[in-house]
């Protein structure tokens, strides 16, 4: 069956759905909130359509009419999400829409000492961004609700990809080991976001879904594979509390847990790239980690 797809943010993750989408033969639309972004939106497969992140325009709404599926992959402030403030009113307009898919953060469980989390866990988050993730899940969930529309919410851990991952930051000089006794995060590569979102939204599926990894790990084992795979030189171990971190990659740190994704396992999705070294090992080998 063909669809339309819109996707309200067609940054790392939106370009990443709209390009699998296309791949399936279906209409894409994406937004970006300047017209500099739109080759790299067109290149990927979507119609690009400007998007200031507050006010909904004459070419938004037309494109919007149109969709069977809809994608919200915009970080929320203070003031919630800025796709669902401006579309809140017109999405009882759009007769065509038959799933909304939000894309959210594994942050929204808080810090849990490295214990394992599902989708069952409570939402806790501990920081202000996910904090404003937490209340969007919330907003979306009301609004679905209302227009009796199936939502999926997606929990994305870690996202890397081409142009965004260990081996370019190796390559770049820039990778750190920075070691912190018991830390672990989970990752996801951008293609399994897409893969899992097109396969949630081809069977209607309703609820939260934890989009992660098979492989919670060290950060610092994620540089040293890379580094390894690439013949590159080890970075020395530095400890956390002697590590150069900006205040947001030491937020990072702040929150250690392991995330399951049994339950996306066993609707029977099947991961493109099962834990990191798969991801980077593709990408090694195929020469398209710097895109």
């Amino acid at each position: 069956m063909s669809e339309t797809v819109f996707v309200f943010g067609a940054g790392f993750s939106g370009r990443a759905i709209a390009k699998a989408a296309r791949a399936k033969g279906w209409r894409v639309f994406g937004t970006t909130r300047s017209r500099d972004r739109f080759a790299a939106l067109e290149a990927a497969g979507a119609e690009p359509l400007v998007f200031d992140g507050a006010n909904m325009n004459a070419a938004v709404a037309a494109a919007l009419a149109q969709a069977t599926l809809l994608v919200a992959s915009i970080a929320p402030d203070e003031t919630g999400d800025p796709a669902l403030n401006a579309v809140r009113d017109a999405m009882a307009g759009a007769n065509m829409l038959k799933w909304i898919g939000y894309l959210s953060t594994v942050g929204v469980y808080g810090d849990k000492g490295g214990d394992w989390v599902d989708e069952a866990t409570a939402v806790n988050p501990s920081s202000a961004r996910s904090r404003h993730r937490a209340q969007a899940e919330a907003d979306w969930v009301e609004l679905a609700a209302r227009l009796g529309l199936p939502l999926a919410i997606l929990r994305l851990s870690g996202i890397y990809g081409p142009g965004r991952n260990a081996l370019d930051n190796v390559a770049n000089g820039d990778a750190k080991r920075v070691v912190k006794p018991g830390q672990v995060f989970n990752r996801i590569h951008v293609d399994d976001i897409a893969g899992a979102a097109l396969f949630l939204a081809e069977r209607r599926e309703n609820g939260v879904f934890n989009v992660t990894d098979d492989l919670p790990a060290p950060p610092q084992d994620v540089v040293e594979f890379a580094a390894t795979l690439m013949g590159a030189a080890v970075p020395p171990a530095v400890a956390y509390d002697a590590a150069a971190l900006s205040p947001m990659g030491r937020s990072f740190y702040a929150e250690n847990k392991r995330v399951s994704n049994a339950k996306l396992k066993a609707l029977g999705y099947r991961f493109i790239h099962p834990d990191f070294r798969d991801g980077l090992g593709a990408m090694w080998s195929g020469g398209d980690w710097r895109q």
